[in-house]
């Protein structure tokens, strides 16, 4: 399985994200540059965390007009996978692959720690090797990443069983707890914890792999 990892400019988890799927899983990745307009053939298109340029003016607003944009949103239209974390699950939100919005902490406060999450559905190809009702614990790094959307969104979200990650302990405010969401097709999910950060003892907790290895899964089973 390839994996493609957009990098902006300003972005400090591509390399990690690299990482977790060329070392911690073992396959290929490759880094795709924001104004490229080509995937590559990637199976898998990861929208990294950190930060991408235009953000001092809303998270993601800037970057969902790079050009590599375009390819993800038709990738995306065509069934391919796309995962956005942290920053990238802002601009998935900015360029309407998924609903709602991402804003300010309910503490107005940066938040860099470990929470615990729990598994909110397991039919998706981002969570499907997770046992369900699994507690996890992963990371989060982010000033604005408390989730809103209007009612009928969220009511939408439960009853489709779109919500990816809730938190246990919520830290930022995010309505109805939750911490990662899918689109309607089940193909693009973003989330504001970084699983990337999670994938090998060493880093605290490899409860990330999950994530990872349901992506692997999916594909080897609809390749």
């Amino acid at each position: 399985m390839k994996f493609g990892v957009v990098v902006f400019p300003g972005s400090n988890c591509d390399h990690d994200a690299w990482y977790a799927a060329s070392h911690n899983i073992g396959h290929q990745a490759e880094y795709l540059w924001h104004s490229d307009t080509d995937l590559r053939g990637s199976d898998c298109v990861i929208l990294p965390g950190g930060f991408s340029y235009g953000d001092y003016l809303r998270c993601g607003a800037i970057s969902k007009f790079s050009p590599i944009m375009a390819a993800v949103k038709k990738f995306a239209a065509e069934g391919g996978l796309v995962m956005g974390i942290c920053n990238g699950f802002q601009i998935l939100t900015e360029c309407g692959l998924l609903p709602g919005a991402l804003v300010r902490n309910r503490g107005l406060k940066f938040i860099c720690k470990p929470v615990r999450l729990q598994v909110g559905t397991t039919n998706s190809p981002f969570t499907s090797a997770i046992t369900p009702g699994s507690e996890l614990t992963i990371p989060i790094a982010h000033g604005e990443g408390c989730y809103i959307a209007d009612d009928r969104t969220l009511d939408e979200l439960e009853a489709e069983d779109r919500i990816a990650f809730r938190y246990l302990d919520n830290p930022n405010g995010s309505l109805r707890d939750i911490a990662g969401v899918l689109n309607k097709e089940r193909n693009v999910m973003g989330m504001m914890p970084h699983p990337e950060r999670a994938t090998e003892p060493l880093m605290g907790s490899s409860d990330g792999l999950g994530v990872f290895h349901s992506l692997v899964s999916a594909f080897a089973t609809h390749k």
